[in-house]
């Protein structure tokens, strides 16, 4: 873990950090990006999920690279947004937290781990 992340967790509407998480990140509402300085949280802010279209899967990539994310805490991801995601530089994780300031509790304690073949959802390429 480097000294400034911007994690991203894919939350609940209106977000923020005791939003709840979202089970599928691309249809959730909306993405809490939680910046993270020298393990303390700095600030969260919100940036809107598009609507779930037809290749709508990539779609979040674009949005949360232009949003400066570095890391993403998903509970499952297709295996195309995981391409994605990996190309535009975005770390992939998974792990335990049912809000987002517990999901971020987690990674700040280490709790969480790079996505692996068995969490990628077979429902999208």
């Amino acid at each position: 873990m480097s000294m400034n992340q911007t994690i991203a967790v894919p939350s609940m509407y209106p977000g923020g950090l005791n939003a709840l998480r979202s089970g599928h990140f691309g249809r959730c509402d909306v993405f809490t990006l939680v910046e993270v300085h020298q393990g303390r949280v700095e600030e969260a802010r919100v940036v809107a999920n598009a609507e779930h279209s037809e290749g709508g899967c990539l779609v979040p990539v674009r949005i949360l690279q232009q949003a400066g994310a570095t890391s993403l805490v998903v509970q499952g991801i297709g295996m195309r947004p995981r391409i994605g995601f990996a190309q535009a530089g975005i770390e992939v994780l998974v792990g335990p937290g049912e809000t987002v300031s517990q999901v971020v509790e987690a990674y700040l304690n280490n709790q969480l781990r790079s996505i692996s073949e068995q969490d990628v959802c077979g429902a999208h390429g």
